[in-house]
Protein backbone atom coordinates (compact mmCIF):
# COMPACT_ATOMS: atom_id res chain seq x y z
CA UNK A 1 0.00 0.00 0.00
CA UNK A 2 1.22 3.67 -0.46
CA UNK A 3 2.05 6.02 1.93
CA UNK A 4 -0.68 7.78 2.87
CA UNK A 5 -1.78 11.81 1.90
CA UNK A 6 -1.97 13.91 5.38
CA UNK A 7 -4.57 16.68 5.04
CA UNK A 8 -4.48 19.16 8.11
CA UNK A 9 -7.89 21.56 8.28
CA UNK A 10 -9.52 18.66 7.00
CA UNK A 11 -12.89 19.32 8.53
CA UNK A 12 -12.61 22.86 6.93
CA UNK A 13 -14.03 24.62 3.53
CA UNK A 14 -10.53 24.48 1.53
CA UNK A 15 -9.97 20.90 3.42
CA UNK A 16 -12.74 19.29 3.05
CA UNK A 17 -12.87 19.86 -0.83
CA UNK A 18 -9.32 19.04 -1.27
CA UNK A 19 -10.13 15.83 0.58
CA UNK A 20 -13.27 14.67 -1.99
CA UNK A 21 -11.04 15.47 -4.80
CA UNK A 22 -8.28 13.10 -3.25
CA UNK A 23 -10.36 10.23 -2.74
CA UNK A 24 -11.91 10.63 -6.19
CA UNK A 25 -8.55 11.42 -7.93
CA UNK A 26 -5.75 9.51 -6.49
CA UNK A 27 -5.09 5.82 -4.75
CA UNK A 28 -3.30 7.25 -2.03
CA UNK A 29 -4.45 6.51 1.60
CA UNK A 30 -5.66 9.86 4.05
CA UNK A 31 -4.75 11.28 7.16
CA UNK A 32 -7.20 13.64 7.78
CA UNK A 33 -6.12 15.97 10.64
CA UNK A 34 -8.87 18.33 12.51
CA UNK A 35 -8.82 20.11 15.03
CA UNK A 36 -10.47 19.81 18.69
CA UNK A 37 -10.11 20.55 22.20
CA UNK A 38 -11.60 16.97 23.48
CA UNK A 39 -12.26 13.49 22.68
CA UNK A 40 -15.84 14.76 22.48
CA UNK A 41 -15.54 17.37 19.83
CA UNK A 42 -13.31 15.23 17.95
CA UNK A 43 -15.43 12.38 17.86
CA UNK A 44 -18.36 14.47 16.66
CA UNK A 45 -15.99 16.13 14.01
CA UNK A 46 -15.08 12.42 12.78
CA UNK A 47 -18.82 11.43 12.73
CA UNK A 48 -20.12 14.19 10.66
CA UNK A 49 -16.69 14.05 8.08
CA UNK A 50 -17.53 10.59 7.41
CA UNK A 51 -21.32 10.97 7.29
CA UNK A 52 -19.93 13.99 4.33
CA UNK A 53 -17.18 12.18 2.52
CA UNK A 54 -19.47 8.60 2.52
CA UNK A 55 -16.31 6.61 2.51
CA UNK A 56 -14.84 3.63 3.84
CA UNK A 57 -13.22 3.88 7.13
CA UNK A 58 -10.17 1.96 5.41
CA UNK A 59 -9.68 4.73 3.34
CA UNK A 60 -8.88 7.65 5.73
CA UNK A 61 -7.80 7.61 8.96
CA UNK A 62 -8.40 10.88 11.69
CA UNK A 63 -6.24 12.84 13.61
CA UNK A 64 -6.65 15.61 16.21
CA UNK A 65 -4.61 18.05 17.89
CA UNK A 66 -4.44 22.16 18.19
CA UNK A 67 -1.65 24.14 16.39
CA UNK A 68 -1.10 26.58 19.09
CA UNK A 69 -0.12 23.16 21.15
CA UNK A 70 3.87 21.88 21.10
CA UNK A 71 2.30 18.56 20.59
CA UNK A 72 -0.32 19.75 17.73
CA UNK A 73 1.23 15.97 15.65
CA UNK A 74 1.91 13.93 18.54
CA UNK A 75 -0.52 10.88 16.96
CA UNK A 76 1.19 11.20 13.34
CA UNK A 77 3.42 8.92 12.68
CA UNK A 78 6.08 10.44 10.03
CA UNK A 79 7.07 7.26 8.65
CA UNK A 80 3.42 6.95 7.14
CA UNK A 81 3.35 9.76 5.54
CA UNK A 82 4.25 10.64 1.96
CA UNK A 83 2.53 13.65 1.19
CA UNK A 84 1.31 16.83 3.37
CA UNK A 85 -1.12 19.72 1.99
CA UNK A 86 -1.54 22.37 5.11
CA UNK A 87 -5.09 23.75 5.22
CA UNK A 88 -5.33 24.38 8.90
CA UNK A 89 -5.78 27.80 10.00
CA UNK A 90 -7.16 31.03 11.16
CA UNK A 91 -8.28 32.41 7.79
CA UNK A 92 -9.71 35.30 9.15
CA UNK A 93 -8.48 39.07 8.22
CA UNK A 94 -9.51 40.49 11.58
CA UNK A 95 -7.61 37.24 13.80
CA UNK A 96 -5.56 39.31 16.84
CA UNK A 97 -1.76 39.30 16.28
CA UNK A 98 -1.07 35.91 19.15
CA UNK A 99 -3.39 33.45 17.33
CA UNK A 100 -2.27 34.47 13.61
CA UNK A 101 1.19 33.92 15.44
CA UNK A 102 0.45 30.74 18.01
CA UNK A 103 -1.85 29.00 14.76
CA UNK A 104 -0.37 30.29 11.26
CA UNK A 105 3.27 30.96 12.12
CA UNK A 106 3.94 28.53 15.73
CA UNK A 107 1.37 26.03 13.89
CA UNK A 108 3.21 26.03 10.44
CA UNK A 109 6.74 25.24 12.14
CA UNK A 110 5.14 22.59 14.43
CA UNK A 111 4.43 20.96 10.73
CA UNK A 112 7.99 21.42 9.62
CA UNK A 113 9.46 19.13 12.43
CA UNK A 114 6.72 16.70 11.51
CA UNK A 115 7.83 16.62 7.84
CA UNK A 116 11.66 16.50 9.10
CA UNK A 117 10.42 13.46 10.67
CA UNK A 118 8.53 12.02 7.21
CA UNK A 119 11.60 9.64 5.35
CA UNK A 120 9.78 9.59 2.34
CA UNK A 121 8.43 12.64 1.88
CA UNK A 122 7.65 14.05 -1.13
CA UNK A 123 6.08 17.19 -0.91
CA UNK A 124 4.51 19.51 2.10
CA UNK A 125 1.80 21.91 -0.22
CA UNK A 126 1.03 25.09 1.86
CA UNK A 127 -1.82 27.03 1.68
CA UNK A 128 -1.20 30.36 1.84
CA UNK A 129 -2.94 33.51 0.96
CA UNK A 130 -2.10 35.81 -2.25
CA UNK A 131 -2.22 38.63 0.58
CA UNK A 132 0.85 37.83 1.89
CA UNK A 133 2.01 39.73 -0.64
CA UNK A 134 0.81 42.50 1.82
CA UNK A 135 0.65 46.20 0.30
CA UNK A 136 3.12 45.47 -2.21
CA UNK A 137 1.58 47.21 -5.11
CA UNK A 138 2.23 46.21 -9.14
CA UNK A 139 3.01 42.83 -10.60
CA UNK A 140 2.96 39.99 -7.86
CA UNK A 141 5.24 37.30 -8.90
CA UNK A 142 4.82 33.42 -8.20
CA UNK A 143 7.90 33.63 -6.05
CA UNK A 144 8.94 35.09 -2.40
CA UNK A 145 8.35 38.09 -1.62
CA UNK A 146 9.64 40.68 0.67
CA UNK A 147 7.86 42.42 4.05
CA UNK A 148 9.17 46.10 2.94
CA UNK A 149 5.98 47.06 2.04
CA UNK A 150 4.21 45.79 5.67
CA UNK A 151 1.33 44.19 6.10
CA UNK A 152 -2.73 45.70 6.14
CA UNK A 153 -3.60 43.05 9.16
CA UNK A 154 -2.13 40.35 11.03
CA UNK A 155 -3.81 37.12 9.00
CA UNK A 156 -1.28 38.88 5.80
CA UNK A 157 1.64 39.40 7.88
CA UNK A 158 1.35 35.61 9.64
CA UNK A 159 0.94 33.92 6.07
CA UNK A 160 4.40 35.78 4.99
CA UNK A 161 5.62 34.73 8.03
CA UNK A 162 4.65 30.44 7.56
CA UNK A 163 6.01 31.10 3.70
CA UNK A 164 9.62 32.32 5.20
CA UNK A 165 9.64 29.30 7.15
CA UNK A 166 8.90 27.33 4.74
CA UNK A 167 11.32 29.06 2.44
CA UNK A 168 13.99 29.44 4.97
CA UNK A 169 14.19 25.64 5.23
CA UNK A 170 15.90 25.61 1.93
CA UNK A 171 16.50 22.18 -0.18
CA UNK A 172 15.26 19.89 3.70
CA UNK A 173 11.55 20.01 3.31
CA UNK A 174 10.42 19.43 -0.67
CA UNK A 175 7.50 22.30 -0.12
CA UNK A 176 5.47 24.34 -2.58
CA UNK A 177 3.07 26.80 -1.86
CA UNK A 178 -0.48 27.36 -3.39
CA UNK A 179 -1.18 31.21 -2.92
CA UNK A 180 -5.06 31.09 -3.12
CA UNK A 181 -7.08 34.10 -3.84
CA UNK A 182 -10.72 34.87 -2.15
CA UNK A 183 -13.29 32.42 -2.61
CA UNK A 184 -16.46 33.96 -3.73
CA UNK A 185 -18.65 31.20 -4.24
CA UNK A 186 -18.19 26.91 -4.98
CA UNK A 187 -18.85 27.10 -8.24
CA UNK A 188 -19.84 29.37 -11.45
CA UNK A 189 -23.17 28.84 -10.63
CA UNK A 190 -22.80 30.99 -7.67
CA UNK A 191 -23.83 28.48 -4.80
CA UNK A 192 -21.75 29.75 -1.85
CA UNK A 193 -21.36 27.43 1.55
CA UNK A 194 -18.55 29.62 3.03
CA UNK A 195 -19.02 33.41 3.71
CA UNK A 196 -16.35 35.93 4.29
CA UNK A 197 -15.48 39.44 4.15
CA UNK A 198 -16.49 40.02 1.04
CA UNK A 199 -20.01 38.74 1.84
CA UNK A 200 -20.24 40.95 4.65
CA UNK A 201 -19.77 43.38 2.46
CA UNK A 202 -22.56 42.87 0.14
CA UNK A 203 -25.16 41.99 3.00
CA UNK A 204 -24.47 45.34 4.38
CA UNK A 205 -24.60 46.78 0.84
CA UNK A 206 -27.88 44.74 0.55
CA UNK A 207 -29.76 46.22 3.74
CA UNK A 208 -28.45 49.64 2.90
CA UNK A 209 -26.46 49.64 6.32
CA UNK A 210 -23.36 51.08 3.91
CA UNK A 211 -23.56 53.76 2.06
CA UNK A 212 -19.70 54.41 1.70
CA UNK A 213 -17.38 51.91 0.61
CA UNK A 214 -13.71 52.18 0.59
CA UNK A 215 -10.95 51.73 -2.16
CA UNK A 216 -10.47 53.05 -5.33
CA UNK A 217 -12.67 52.08 -8.15
CA UNK A 218 -9.97 50.73 -10.84
CA UNK A 219 -8.57 48.66 -7.86
CA UNK A 220 -8.83 44.72 -9.50
CA UNK A 221 -10.68 41.92 -7.53
CA UNK A 222 -9.40 38.74 -7.56
CA UNK A 223 -12.72 36.47 -6.85
CA UNK A 224 -12.44 32.69 -7.58
CA UNK A 225 -14.40 29.34 -6.91
CA UNK A 226 -13.98 27.19 -4.71
CA UNK A 227 -13.25 24.44 -7.36
CA UNK A 228 -10.66 26.13 -9.10
CA UNK A 229 -9.03 26.50 -5.24
CA UNK A 230 -9.38 22.91 -5.41
CA UNK A 231 -8.00 22.04 -8.59
CA UNK A 232 -4.85 23.91 -8.08
CA UNK A 233 -4.58 22.83 -4.52
CA UNK A 234 -4.39 18.92 -5.50
CA UNK A 235 -2.36 19.49 -8.83
CA UNK A 236 0.60 21.12 -6.42
CA UNK A 237 0.68 18.08 -4.10
CA UNK A 238 0.14 15.35 -6.52
CA UNK A 239 2.62 16.55 -9.41
CA UNK A 240 3.62 19.83 -9.04
CA UNK A 241 7.26 20.98 -9.00
CA UNK A 242 9.04 21.26 -5.50
CA UNK A 243 10.23 24.78 -4.07
CA UNK A 244 7.64 26.51 -6.65
CA UNK A 245 5.08 28.75 -5.49
CA UNK A 246 1.78 29.05 -7.13
CA UNK A 247 -1.14 31.50 -7.59
CA UNK A 248 -4.46 29.91 -7.56
CA UNK A 249 -5.73 33.06 -8.97
CA UNK A 250 -7.45 34.31 -11.85
CA UNK A 251 -5.28 37.18 -13.94
CA UNK A 252 -6.30 40.90 -13.45
CA UNK A 253 -8.07 40.77 -17.03
CA UNK A 254 -10.22 37.62 -15.77
CA UNK A 255 -11.50 39.80 -12.77
CA UNK A 256 -13.72 42.91 -11.96
CA UNK A 257 -12.40 46.17 -10.54
CA UNK A 258 -13.68 47.28 -7.52
CA UNK A 259 -16.01 50.06 -9.46
CA UNK A 260 -17.34 46.88 -12.02
CA UNK A 261 -17.76 45.01 -8.66
CA UNK A 262 -19.78 47.76 -6.80
CA UNK A 263 -22.27 48.72 -10.27
CA UNK A 264 -22.24 44.73 -10.98
CA UNK A 265 -24.19 43.96 -7.14
CA UNK A 266 -26.21 46.95 -6.85
CA UNK A 267 -27.83 46.75 -9.98
CA UNK A 268 -28.48 42.78 -9.31
CA UNK A 269 -29.77 43.54 -5.86
CA UNK A 270 -32.16 46.46 -7.40
CA UNK A 271 -34.16 43.28 -9.20
CA UNK A 272 -35.15 42.30 -5.33
CA UNK A 273 -38.75 44.00 -4.64
CA UNK A 274 -37.47 44.23 -1.13
CA UNK A 275 -34.44 46.00 -2.12
CA UNK A 276 -36.41 48.53 -4.21
CA UNK A 277 -38.80 49.44 -1.43
CA UNK A 278 -35.89 50.35 0.48
CA UNK A 279 -34.93 52.65 -2.28
CA UNK A 280 -31.21 52.25 -1.39
CA UNK A 281 -28.37 54.42 -2.84
CA UNK A 282 -24.95 53.42 -4.49
CA UNK A 283 -22.72 53.44 -2.15
CA UNK A 284 -20.32 56.57 -2.62
CA UNK A 285 -16.54 55.79 -2.23
CA UNK A 286 -14.38 57.31 0.12
CA UNK A 287 -10.69 57.86 1.30
CA UNK A 288 -9.37 55.40 4.03
CA UNK A 289 -9.14 57.67 6.72
CA UNK A 290 -12.72 58.46 6.78
CA UNK A 291 -14.12 54.87 6.36
CA UNK A 292 -12.13 54.29 9.29
CA UNK A 293 -13.62 56.80 11.33
CA UNK A 294 -17.28 55.19 10.61
CA UNK A 295 -15.47 51.44 11.65
CA UNK A 296 -14.52 52.92 14.91
CA UNK A 297 -18.02 54.79 15.57
CA UNK A 298 -19.58 51.17 14.70
CA UNK A 299 -18.08 50.00 18.09
CA UNK A 300 -20.64 51.42 19.53
CA UNK A 301 -23.85 49.92 17.88
CA UNK A 302 -23.76 46.51 19.88
CA UNK A 303 -23.10 43.28 18.28
CA UNK A 304 -25.96 43.84 15.01
CA UNK A 305 -25.18 43.18 11.82
CA UNK A 306 -22.92 46.36 11.15
CA UNK A 307 -20.92 46.43 13.40
CA UNK A 308 -20.29 42.37 12.42
CA UNK A 309 -19.69 43.06 9.24
CA UNK A 310 -17.47 46.17 9.34
CA UNK A 311 -15.39 43.97 12.36
CA UNK A 312 -14.55 41.80 9.22
CA UNK A 313 -14.02 44.29 6.05
CA UNK A 314 -12.13 46.90 8.23
CA UNK A 315 -8.97 45.10 8.45
CA UNK A 316 -8.93 44.41 4.87
CA UNK A 317 -9.67 47.69 3.83
CA UNK A 318 -6.53 49.56 2.88
CA UNK A 319 -6.30 46.46 0.37
CA UNK A 320 -8.54 48.26 -1.82
CA UNK A 321 -6.49 51.57 -2.02
CA UNK A 322 -3.56 49.54 -3.86
CA UNK A 323 -3.57 47.97 -7.17
CA UNK A 324 -2.14 44.34 -7.72
CA UNK A 325 -1.37 42.64 -10.87
CA UNK A 326 -1.10 38.76 -9.75
CA UNK A 327 1.25 36.65 -12.09
CA UNK A 328 -0.31 33.05 -12.63
CA UNK A 329 1.80 31.39 -15.25
CA UNK A 330 3.06 28.82 -13.48
CA UNK A 331 -0.23 27.74 -11.97
CA UNK A 332 -1.87 27.82 -15.69
CA UNK A 333 1.19 25.68 -16.67
CA UNK A 334 0.47 23.24 -13.88
CA UNK A 335 -3.21 22.79 -14.54
CA UNK A 336 -3.08 23.21 -18.43
CA UNK A 337 -6.49 22.33 -20.07
CA UNK A 338 -7.92 22.18 -16.39
CA UNK A 339 -6.99 26.46 -16.10
CA UNK A 340 -10.46 27.88 -16.62
CA UNK A 341 -11.87 31.35 -15.03
CA UNK A 342 -15.47 31.68 -15.44
CA UNK A 343 -17.05 35.10 -17.02
CA UNK A 344 -16.63 37.51 -14.05
CA UNK A 345 -19.49 39.48 -14.47
CA UNK A 346 -21.69 36.15 -14.85
CA UNK A 347 -19.91 34.68 -11.92
CA UNK A 348 -20.31 37.64 -9.59
CA UNK A 349 -24.46 38.01 -10.32
CA UNK A 350 -25.16 34.90 -9.39
CA UNK A 351 -23.82 34.90 -6.30
CA UNK A 352 -25.39 37.63 -5.28
CA UNK A 353 -28.56 36.04 -6.34
CA UNK A 354 -28.24 32.93 -4.49
CA UNK A 355 -27.15 35.16 -0.99
CA UNK A 356 -30.32 37.25 -1.98
CA UNK A 357 -32.44 34.13 -2.22
CA UNK A 358 -30.84 32.06 0.30
CA UNK A 359 -30.93 35.15 3.10
CA UNK A 360 -27.09 35.14 3.33
CA UNK A 361 -27.31 31.02 3.78
CA UNK A 362 -30.01 30.80 6.10
CA UNK A 363 -32.30 28.95 3.62
CA UNK A 364 -29.38 27.42 1.58
CA UNK A 365 -31.33 25.20 -0.61
CA UNK A 366 -32.23 27.48 -3.27
CA UNK A 367 -31.74 27.43 -7.17
CA UNK A 368 -30.25 30.15 -8.92
CA UNK A 369 -30.88 30.42 -13.03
Amino acid sequence: MSKAILVTGADGYLGMRVTRKLLASDDAPLMLWVRSADENEFRAKVSIMKDALATPDSRVSFYTGDLSADNCFSSVQGRDVARIIHCAAVTRFNVDAQTAQSVNIDGTRRLLELAAQCPDLECLCYVSSIYASGMQQGTIEEEPIGEEAGFANHYERSKWAAERALIDSGGAIPWSIVRVATVLADDESGHATQQNAVHNTLKLLFYGLMSVVPGLSSTPLYLITGDFATEALVAAVSRGDRQKIYHACYSKDECLTLGEFVDLTHETFERDASFQRRRVLKPLYTDLDAFNLLSDASTGFGDGIMKQALSSVSPFARQLYIEKEVANEQVRHLLGDAYSAPDAAKFVRKTCEFLVASKWGRAPEVAVN
